[in-house]
C-alpha cells in the first residue's frame, strides 16, 4: 500500500479506530475505577476531575464502565460481522460459480430473509433466547448474510466468464481451486468494504438491543445499557445519555470512513 496515496477518510478512519482499539485492550489499566463496583453515596454525581463521566444511578464510575463498554462493542460488531461475511462470501461465490438450482435456491432463501426488516427478525430471534452477549453475536451474524451474498454473487458473476478462469477450467483444476484460488482473491476488496462498514450497522444493533434491554445485560456495561439507565434520568443527570450517545456515533463514523477509505483507495478511477 503506498502511503503517499492514502485518503484522508482512511488515515482518519484509521486513526480513530486506533485510538479505540487502545482503549479496549488497556481497559483495565485505563480505567480508574472498578465499573461494577457500587456506592450509593456519590450516586449520579455530575462530571467532575475525581469522576470524568460523572457517575451514574448506582454510584458507579460513568468512564470506567464505557470504556469497558469499548472492549464489548467493538468485540460483538467485530465477531457477528465476521460472522456474516464468512457466511454471506462463501454462499455467494458457490451461488454465482454453480448457477442453476443452487443459485436459485441461495437466491430465494435471501429474498425470504430480506422480506424481514433485519431488526424486527433479530428481535424475533432474541425473544426465544436468553440475551447474552454470545447470542448477540451469533443472531446479528446469522441474520446479517443476505446482502453480501448478493454481492458477492453479482461479482463472482462478472468474473468467471473471464478468459483466466476458462483457461485455469481446460486445465482441469478443480472447482474448489478455482473458487478459493482465482475469483476469491479478486472479491476479497468489496468484502472488506462491506465488512468495514457492516460493523458499525452491527455497533447500532447492538446498542439499540441492549437499549431495549434485549442485548448484553448488567452489569455487564454496554454503551446501550448505559443509555438505558440515563433514559430514566435525562433531566437530571445528562451525562449518562449524552457520552454513551457520543461513543458510538465516534464508533459508527469511524468504520464507515474506514469502508468509504478502503473503497476509494482500491477504486481505479479514484486513484487516476
Amino acid at each position: 500500500m503506498n502511503i503517499k496515496k492514502l485518503n484522508n477518510s482512511l488515515i482518519l478512519g484509521c486513526s480513530m479506530l486506533i485510538f479505540l482499539c487502545i482503549f479496549a485492550t488497556l481497559a483495565d489499566y485505563i480505567a480508574p475505577y472498578n465499573p461494577y463496583e457500587q456506592n450509593l453515596l456519590q450516586r449520579l454525581q455530575p462530571p467532575s476531575f475525581k469522576h470524568l463521566f460523572g457517575t451514574d444511578e448506582l454510584g458507579r464510575d460513568v468512564f470506567s464502565r464505557m470504556v469497558y463498554a469499548t472492549r464489548v462493542s467493538l468485540l460483538v460488531g467485530l465477531i457477528s460481522v465476521g460472522i456474516a461475511t464468512v457466511i454471506g462470501t462463501i454462499l455467494g461465490l458457490i451461488s454465482g460459480y454453480y448457477g442453476g438450482w443452487v443459485d436459485t435456491l441461495i437466491m430465494r432463501i435471501v429474498d425470504i430473509i430480506l422480506c424481514f426488516p433485519t431488526f424486527f427478525l433479530i428481535l424475533l430471534v432474541i425473544a426465544f433466547l436468553k440475551p447474552s452477549i454470545y447470542n448477540i453475536m451469533v443472531v446479528i451474524g446469522l441474520t446479517s448474510w443476505p446482502s453480501l451474498t448478493r454481492y458477492v454473487r453479482a461479482e463472482v458473476l462478472k468474473i468467471k466468464t473471464a478468459e483466466y478462469i476458462l483457461s485455469a477450467k481446460l486445465a482441469g483444476f478443480s472447482s474448489g481451486k478455482i473458487l478459493f484460488v482465482h475469483i476469491l482473491p479478486n472479491v476479497l476488496v468489496p468484502v472488506v468494504v462491506t465488512f468495514s462498514l457492516g460493523v458499525g450497522s452491527a455497533i447500532l444493533t447492538e446498542s439499540g438491543l441492549s437499549f431495549l434491554g434485549l442485548g448484553v445485560q448488567p452489569p455487564e456495561p454496554s454503551w446501550g445499557n448505559i443509555l438505558t439507565a440515563g433514559k430514566d434520568y435525562i433531566h437530571i443527570a445528562w451525562w449518562l445519555s449524552l457520552f454513551p450517545g457520543a461513543a458510538i456515533f465516534f464508533t459508527v463514523v469511524a468504520f464507515n470512513l474506514l469502508g468509504e477509505g478502503l473503497r476509494i483507495h482500491f477504486s481505479p478511477k479514484e486513484n487516476k
